[in-house]
């Protein structure tokens, strides 16, 4: 089944909220070998003025992998995670993710395209912390392979 291209424009409830963790920032850092002092270490974090250990900037991606299971799981998106390959991925942020903070997210289905008999999504999900300011819009695009 191709990928429904009415799902263009369609917008997911906001997930619920995720706290971040200072030993989860630390372990993507180390996971994706961010070595700036600010992502492991508390005290070089807060001389930098930040609160605590900041995420590296790929971090989002966790947040953003629960919105788009929302898409994933639609089954009026067709969107067949068996033919789905990572196109893109962009993020532009406000600030840092720091442990400690609440995020939300909502994902926005931005477009649907056919190429090349590929059809290809692109979502954006909008990150909040707990008094709704924007963090992070996380840019992804997914292809689905043509059966």
């Amino acid at each position: 089944m191709p990928v429904n291209p009415e799902i263009q424009g369609r917008q997911y409830p906001p997930t619920a909220p995720y706290l971040v963790g200072r030993e989860k920032v630390r372990e993507f850092a180390r996971a994706v070998q961010a070595t700036r002092p600010e992502h492991l270490d508390v005290d070089a974090a807060r001389a930098a003025g930040h609160a605590d250990v900041i995420a590296p900037p790929t971090f989002p991606i966790v947040i953003q992998e629960l919105t788009l299971r929302q898409l994933l799981e639609d089954e009026t998106a067709g969107v067949d995670f068996t033919r789905v390959v990572h196109g893109d991925q962009r993020f532009s942020a406000t600030r840092p993710i720091v442990a400690g903070d609440e995020l939300t997210a909502q994902l926005t289905v931005t477009s649907v395209k056919s190429l090349g008999g590929n059809d290809m999504v692109t979502s954006e999900s909008v990150i909040t912390d707990a008094d709704g300011e924007h963090v992070v819009t996380a840019t992804s695009t997914l292809v689905v392979r043509a059966a």
